[in-house]
């Protein structure tokens, strides 16, 4: 029989993640860029990169350090620093450019969307997904939705109660394998699971203490400690 336990999550929380669901997300890595494909014009591809505006860029044409190599359809292969990926229409963002070492970074840079929140693109176990810094939530929080998307077996954590703003429901303690984001990776990390759907995954203080943190007004550097 598994333990209940009751764990705040304010109100706060939710209705910061609600009032950014319009938001578009931005990070400023140190290694890698991150790129998505939003359309195309003939031979160009509309590209975003780490949350710019759509730009049309043409074959050989270079935009933020980002090389456009083909463009064929709904796919255009993109380099940068001798990486090339493929980048689908509609599809994730993918990361370019980056240092090829399989998270052993120490640093990670974001910068500030409206509002004064950091996000960034990473991933839980392997998979790609979005974050948001909240220093005020004690883990890593998510929906259960993207829970399942990611294929974490939350229902076999340790069940809470949570009290939000909604009223109290039930959500579950789990640990995450591995949490990525830019070069940086950290191993076995507590999250929450709760049933609010949610734009972002909250980055809570079980990943965030496993850094030193430096804001330097719209930029917030994370040191990985050691």
């Amino acid at each position: 029989m598994t333990a209940e336990h009751t764990m705040p999550l304010s109100s706060r929380h939710f209705v910061a993640v609600v009032a950014l669901m319009s938001c578009a997300w931005c990070a400023m890595p140190v290694q890698a860029q991150s790129v998505a494909m939003t359309g195309g014009m003939g031979s160009k591809a509309l590209l975003v990169v780490d949350g710019s505006p759509p730009k049309a860029v043409g074959v050989g044409d270079t935009f933020k350090g980002v090389k456009v190599i083909s463009v064929n359809g709904d796919k255009t292969i993109v380099e940068m620093k001798g990486v090339r990926q493929t980048v689908l229409l509609g599809g994730a963002p993918v990361s370019v450019g980056g240092g090829g070492g399989g998270g052993s970074g120490t640093q990670i840079v974001l910068s500030a969307v409206s509002g004064g929140h950091f996000v960034s693109q990473g991933t839980i176990n392997g998979k790609s997904t979005q974050f948001m810094v909240d220093t005020g939530a004690t883990s890593i929080a998510m929906g259960m939705a993207e829970a399942q998307r990611m294929g974490i077996k939350y229902q076999d954590g340790e069940r809470f109660h949570a009290s939000t703003a909604n009223g109290i429901v039930v959500g579950y303690g789990v640990k995450l394998a591995s949490v990525r984001i830019q070069d940086v990776e950290i191993f076995n990390v507590d999250a929450a699971v709760v049933p609010q759907p949610m734009p972002y995954i909250l980055l809570g203080n079980s990943f965030l203490s496993r850094f030193q943190m430096k804001r330097d007004n719209d930029t917030l550097t994370l040191t990985k400690r050691y």
